[in-house]
């Protein structure tokens, strides 16, 4: 195959060739135009002035034509003016109405068969045709005549002529010299087209070299280098550079997420088997074999939670989980919401309020909806401690419905923010393991594509020791149903 230097140079080679013939063929043209221009100025120079000899003749009472009454021999021409003629370059034939009078030398040198056909050419011009060519056997003549008319004398026509070979020459010379110095012009042009090429497209096989060290996927961290400018190469380096770093980002985040996954489920594996193996080897319907089952059963309901929201986020992004949209009204299902909410909170006494409740309608699905509002709440009470404080709030604005969820718990902070909605991530990954807040860190994950499925945004703002507050806001209903996203068209959230 190819390579595009080549393909370039060949291009730029044809191209070239192309432009210098169409040039040669053009000024060929121009060239011989202007030669026959030339030359049928000269012939009727010529013509004119066998015209005024013949003029002047007879204006001085000299007799043109020799008188032949009497005679077998054709009319001719004085002697004197036949002198005069023959001074003339080039054919010239003088003419009566019927037969010619005179003739050049040059014409009576043509051979008899070649005189015959001038004779005849001659002899057929016509105030309409003054101008005309001829062809004999060895030559193209340009003719040009001077006619008469009434009785100012026997001679009715003057008719030069000339060769036509002179700009037929100029033709033939300079397509020669076209054929000796094309082939070195081309040449030249394609080794040097070849050699700009080459430097050209130097800093692509640079950038495919890069490329080729990057694409390993461990070298992820380079970079291409950058010149200077604002030239096609460096926006392509620009674009490579930022689709390198979304793919680090992307290989970063899959390494860190089978990590995470593997590690989650290796425990409560781990405990399962252990719990097995002590029922199995305690007695029937012993105190401790029945420990045993039920931690193996709460750590089969935690992994299967677990196994449940991985594969909630994989359908999510793929694109293969459907949303039953349906109006929903988010005053009773925010009361519901806060109802469970202080069942959980009553262990630790938590205070459990709705400081605002604004009636408003989303186009969305309810079960989705209510799992996005109770991962938020269960994981305010799960982090705020005994005798603290969650508050919920519905709140209406132009065109949004703001559901916020605070409490007064440990924090986030600041550092942490970016990645509280990062798969698997928790501010205290340890603590939070080995204590009862322990979780597996797909509950905020899956909150926020619950909240960008529906159109919507989530949000938190958080200080280290004073609480979090998240706020999720979606499209009310009349916004919602206008939107693409509700309607299923172009630019809908992906299907999920």
């Amino acid at each position: 195959m190819s390579s595009i230097r080549s393909r370039v140079t060949a291009a730029y080679a044809l191209t070239l060739f192309g432009t210098m013939l169409a040039f040669a063929v053009a000024l060929w043209a121009a060239r011989r135009a202007s030669m026959l221009r030339d030359l049928q100025a000269r012939v009727s120079t010529y013509a004119d002035i066998g015209h005024l000899v013949l003029t002047q003749a007879g204006t001085q009472n000299t007799p043109v034509v020799v008188d032949t009454a009497g005679s077998q021999r054709d009319p001719e021409l004085q002697p004197l003016l036949r002198v005069r003629l023959d001074a003339i370059p080039g054919y010239l034939v003088v003419a009566d109405s019927q037969r010619p009078l005179y003739t050049s030398l040059a014409a009576r040198r043509l051979p008899p068969e070649d005189s015959a056909v001038l004779l005849r050419a001659v002899m057929r011009l016509s105030e309409e045709r003054l101008v005309a060519t001829v062809q004999l056997s060895t030559d193209k003549l340009l003719m040009v005549a001077r006619l008469e008319h009434g009785e100012a004398g026997p001679v009715r026509r003057v008719v030069a002529a000339s060769a036509v070979e002179s700009a037929d020459f100029i033709g033939s010379e300079q397509f020669g010299v076209f054929v000796l110095i094309a082939p070195l012009v081309v040449l030249l042009s394609v080794v040097m087209a070849y050699v700009i090429t080459g430097r050209a497209l130097q800093p692509v096989d640079e950038i495919i070299s890069e490329v080729s060290a990057i694409s390993d996927g461990r070298s992820l961290h380079q970079r291409l280098p950058q010149s200077e400018g604002d030239d096609e190469l460096a926006r392509l380096s620009v674009t490579l550079n930022a689709m390198i770093a979304r793919l680090e980002q992307s290989f970063s985040g899959l390494r860190r997420f089978t990590a995470d996954a593997s590690h989650e489920l290796k425990t409560p594996l781990t405990v399962l088997r252990a719990d097995i193996e002590r029922a199995m080897s305690a007695g029937p319907r012993s105190t401790e074999g029945l420990v045993a089952l039920e931690e193996a059963l709460q750590e089969t309901a935690r992994m299967a939670d677990l196994v449940e929201s991985l594969l909630t986020l994989a359908r999510a992004d793929e694109g293969r989980f459907d949303l039953h949209r349906e109006p929903v009204a988010l005053g009773p299902l925010v009361r519901d919401v806060a109802e469970t909410t202080q069942i959980l909170g009553e262990a630790t006494g938590l205070r459990v309020g709705v400081t605002a409740l604004d009636e408003a309608s989303v186009m969305g699905d309810a079960l989705r909806l209510r799992q996005l509002f109770l991962n938020l709440v269960t994981n305010a009470v799960k982090y705020t401690g005994k005798g603290g404080t969650v508050d919920l709030a519905l709140t209406r604005r132009a065109d949004t419905a703001e559901f916020s969820v605070s409490d007064t718990g440990v924090g986030i902070a600041g550092a942490d923010l970016p990645y509280v909605f990062d798969r698997f991530w928790r501010a205290d990954r340890a603590r939070s393991r080995a204590s009862d807040r322990g979780g597996v860190g797909l509950g905020l994950s899956i909150s926020q594509w619950i909240a960008h499925a529906h159109g919507g945004s989530i949000t938190v703002s958080s200080r280290l020791g004073r609480g979090s507050t998240f706020t999720v806001a979606l499209p009310l209903m009349h916004t919602a149903a206008s939107s693409p996203i509700a309607s299923g068209g172009p630019g809908a959230e992906p299907k999920i």
